[in-house]
């Protein structure tokens, strides 16, 4: 098998390590979040990096079903917390549970300015994607 792209590593350990080194705003982007059908064709996209306040939908694991608002996003520990995600101790003591950002849905975004721009950006990547005109032709 030929390599592809000589900047990524095919090795096992150095994917890993890469993984786990990650700065914060690679992590942000590897804590995408898969959206509901209804918000794809609203937004034109497939995934966005979860946030604090969107509501999302839990779709693997114990927790399988659950609706919930995200309470936190720890980059660190690559897990969100959600507020029907609770675990109980034997004292009776209730404690969040962290759900990983790949096993959940986003049913209800979270929409600020900064977050609009980059949805309307993304939308439009992919309008433009692949598509040339005579004037874009003529200049290469």
């Amino acid at each position: 098998m030929v390599k592809v792209n000589n900047a990524v590593s095919s090795k096992r350990r150095v994917a890993r390590r890469e993984h786990f080194n990650a700065p914060s705003h690679i992590r942000r982007i590897k804590m995408s979040t898969p959206l509901s059908k209804k918000l794809k064709e609203e937004h034109g996209a497939k995934a966005v990096p979860i946030r604090k306040g969107d509501e999302v939908k839990i779709l693997k694991g114990k927790f399988k079903g659950v609706v919930g608002k995200v309470k936190k996003v720890v980059r660190l520990k690559y897990a969100i917390y959600v507020e029907g995600a609770q675990g109980e101790k034997s004292s009776g003591k209730t404690f969040e549970v962290p759900v990983n950002a790949n096993h959940c849905q986003i049913t209800k975004l979270y929409l600020d300015k900064d977050r609009k721009e980059i949805l309307k950006r993304k939308q439009q990547a992919k309008q433009d994607k692949g598509k040339f005109t005579e004037a874009t032709v003529q200049q290469q």
